[in-house]
């Protein structure tokens, strides 16, 4: 895969296919590898690029020296957007469905489409209210930072699968499934920093002036329907669709029902 270097930076991305060119921002514990079946069913009509975050693919891994941030998740985004002369649509799942929104928020109106699928900008919680969805989140975080500074990071993969994937996802998944599973953590323990002590605010996620389409399954994890309730009440103007039994990775579980939607709503 192409690399874009800056500073110490290294950044891995794909790029296929020509046309407008489109953004898939991956999600925790996963890696630009998840968008395969989405590029394939793009390249015909659309240029794809998908970048791997801190820590995956052969990206940079964040250093221990200071906090993430999104706005330095951002960054990599912005980076691969350089040289991209027209508007520039973004796909983000759950973490990376936040770190579109960041991105959104400095690239302003060099964006055109967004579709967002369970994205958990888990600082709007804090910032809105919701103090018990805040504080199962939370927990969740805890618990990944104690047990990944311990270096258990099976333990951390049964709790972060069963949460994310479904109730009895880990006793289900084979073994060499949880081992890679487990090699994928690490990032994670960084992305909690940056998901939840941002302060970009619902106002300016407002202000975005990009046609956005959230998809989100009504029966997911509490945190991620309340910040379905809360883009909803501020952001009238996007689109939103319920998926019905598709869970939060619905992208990568059930891509004949998730490529038609982002391809119609990019066709616009």
């Amino acid at each position: 895969m192409p690399v874009i270097s800056s500073g110490t930076l290294e950044i891995d991305y794909s790029d296929e296919g020509h046309g407008p060119p489109v953004v898939l921002i991956h999600s925790s514990v996963s890696g630009n590898r998840q968008w395969r079946s989405l590029t394939d069913s793009l390249t015909d009509r659309y240029r794809v690029l998908a970048p791997n975050l801190y820590g995956y693919g052969g990206t940079t891994p964040w250093p221990d020296v200071a906090p993430q941030s999104l706005f330095a998740q951002a960054q990599i985004v912005l980076a691969v957007c350089e040289g991209l002369g027209e508007p520039v649509h973004l796909v983000g799942h759950s973490f990376g469905g936040q770190v579109a929104l960041k991105a959104a928020t400095l690239l302003g109106p060099r964006v055109g489409r967004m579709v967002l699928f369970e994205p958990n900008p888990i600082y709007l919680l804090k910032q809105e209210g919701r103090t018990a969805a805040y504080l199962e989140a939370r927990d969740l975080r805890d618990y990944v930072k104690c047990f990944g500074a311990l270096g258990d990071w099976e333990r951390v993969a049964e709790r972060f699968a069963d949460y994310w994937i479904g109730d009895g996802a880990w006793a289900a998944m084979p073994e060499k499934r949880r081992a890679a599973f487990a090699d994928y953590l690490p990032p994670n323990f960084h992305e909690w920093d940056a998901a939840m002590d941002e302060q970009t605010t619902v106002a300016q996620l407002q202000a975005l002036n990009c046609p956005t389409l959230v998809v989100s399954d009504p029966s997911t994890r509490r945190p991620i329907r309340e910040i379905v309730e809360i883009l909803e009440e501020a952001c009238p103007q996007w689109s939103f669709r319920s998926l019905a039994a598709g869970g939060h990775m619905a992208p990568l579980t059930q891509p004949d029902v998730i490529n038609p939607i982002v391809r119609s709503f990019l066709d616009g």
